[in-house]
């Protein structure tokens, strides 16, 4: 059977297992670095969580619940953009428990056999969190339903010419399921979670506290003026703002005195290529062929990524969601549309 690379956190101890422009080009994807960084600067209670009150407040309540009647939690389905906190949600779901919990991503369960020798290898209350759960192939995805709701599954083999079947009974688990296209799931793969929860982007306020709580565990000098401005640049997102931590704090250890302040901030980013608003040159790019080459839109979204030379699904889950949060362009029926505040925001004037 093929070996599976799966994270696991134990959290009984807390410790995870496993001058021209510099162009930075804002991507939620997380990089081999951020996997590094993520694993310090993750929370790993409810208390040190930044944002996300109402799912955090409705999963206290179930977890308080669970624990209390002595089972497992339900299973749970985070959905929304990346970078949002979905596997830090799962981390920390285990560490109220008191369990285990084992990390591992859709595109990397290729068999049945996969997702058995996974789920085999669980104790009571474990917490099985699978990333990107939309790109589980069909086969797996059916082996699913009976581990889900049964907590058993079914392994059928040969012996000789006879074809065997047999149940395998599996401790009570609980499933974590994120995903950035919750559109894509089936419904009896979705149906089977308890709890299904969409994470929002955060406010200023709440990237200033996750920005200055991350200073603090990097050793960072950086005053409020520096918070603010790397908080109004990272697009909502928690990932990006401690991205833009680490580069700014370069530039501020190289170029000045190491203290992160409003001017340094600033300056870096702007030498970075990400504007006031956090756009970066993709996203200036795009809103720059929409009004250039097709008067503003509509545009397809097939003809936009062969005129900007990126994936649709690039476009439509990274680049699009925050343009369309932020008011520069709309959907409509026909393509896509930029309004009147990407014209003001490029300088351009907005046509009649």
């Amino acid at each position: 059977m093929r070996t599976i690379q799966t994270d696991t956190y134990d959290n009984k101890n807390s410790k995870p297992s496993n001058d021209g422009r510099t162009n930075m080009t804002i991507s939620t994807d997380r990089t081999g670095e951020d996997v590094s960084i993520e694993n310090i600067l993750r929370p790993k209670t409810f208390d040190h969580y930044v944002g996300q009150t109402k799912t955090k407040e409705n999963l206290k309540v179930f977890i308080e619940a669970a624990k209390m009647r002595g089972e497992a939690l339900d299973h749970c389905l985070f959905y929304g953009p990346p970078g949002l906190g979905k596997t830090t949600l799962a981390g920390i779901i285990a560490n109220e428990m008191g369990s285990k919990c084992v990390i591992t991503s859709g595109p990397a369960i290729e068999s049945p056999g996969d997702i058995v020798a996974i789920l085999s290898k669980l104790q009571k209350g474990d917490v099985l969190f699978i990333d990107e759960i939309h790109r589980l192939n069909r086969q797996v995805e059916e082996t699913m339903y009976s581990a889900m709701e049964d907590y058993a599954v079914d392994v059928i083999y040969s012996k000789g010419e006879t074809v065997i079947s047999r149940r395998i009974p599996l401790p009570k688990f609980t499933l974590i399921g994120a995903t950035t296209r919750a559109g894509l799931l089936t419904a009896p793969l979705r149906d089977r979670f308890g709890m299904i929860q969409r994470l929002e982007y955060y406010t200023v306020d709440e990237l200033k506290t996750i920005i200055h709580n991350s200073a603090h565990i990097l050793d960072v000098s950086i005053d409020d003026e520096g918070e603010a401005e790397i908080a109004r640049r990272s697009r909502g997102t928690p990932r990006l703002a401690n991205r833009m931590l680490k580069r700014v704090r370069d530039f501020a250890q190289v170029r000045y005195d190491g203290n992160i302040t409003g001017t340094v901030a600033r300056t870096s980013l702007d030498l970075l290529d990400v504007d006031a608003l956090g756009l970066d040159r993709v996203d200036r790019n795009m809103l720059n062929t929409i009004i250039n080459k097709f008067s503003g839109g509509p545009v397809g979204l097939d003809t936009l990524s062969a005129a900007l030379g990126e994936d649709p699904g690039t476009l439509e889950d990274v680049i699009e969601p925050y343009l369309i949060m932020q008011g520069f362009i709309n959907r409509t029926p026909r393509g896509r549309v930029c309004t009147e505040h990407a014209y003001r925001h490029l300088g351009l004037e907005f046509p009649d």
